[in-house]
């Protein structure tokens, strides 16, 4: 590769972005995860001074599971974390690897030129898109 020329996120992010709106219980929640296949679903922005949020099988496990809290009475919005990191789609993997190292992630959401979600990407498939070149 040329300095020109180089790996970007899109080229290691999934494509599809699965959401879910801030008011939906744990258990909607689970439910949308096993259906799509996914481990974590982007959470709907409010309007356009909001930001997106994340929620991951791990904050599930977290803060649901483990403190033995119902599944039906607890909202997204309680668990999730925001603000997201959102990465560029057309930005180097390089320096998205070092973002989601500095800030000790393993995933963030990739946004087009206007903000809006287009993918996830985890530091896994960064790693290894950038080891593939």
């Amino acid at each position: 590769m040329t300095t020109t020329d180089y790996a970007k996120v899109r080229d290691a992010m999934t494509p599809s972005v699965r959401t879910i709106g801030a008011m939906a219980t744990v258990r909607e929640a689970i439910a949308e995860m096993r259906e799509a296949g996914v481990s974590s679903l982007v959470v709907e922005r409010r309007d356009e001074a909001d930001e997106a949020g994340l929620l991951t099988v791990s904050d599930i496990a977290r803060e649901v599971i483990a403190r033995n809290c119902s599944v039906d009475r607890v909202n997204v919005y309680e668990i999730m974390s925001k603000p997201v990191l959102t990465l560029p789609a057309d930005m180097n993997i390089k320096y998205a690897v070092r973002l989601l190292v500095r800030f000790s992630l393993s995933r963030a959401l990739v946004v087009d030129e206007h903000r809006q979600p287009v993918g996830i990407v985890t530091l896994r498939d960064l790693v290894l898109r950038h080891g593939a070149d």
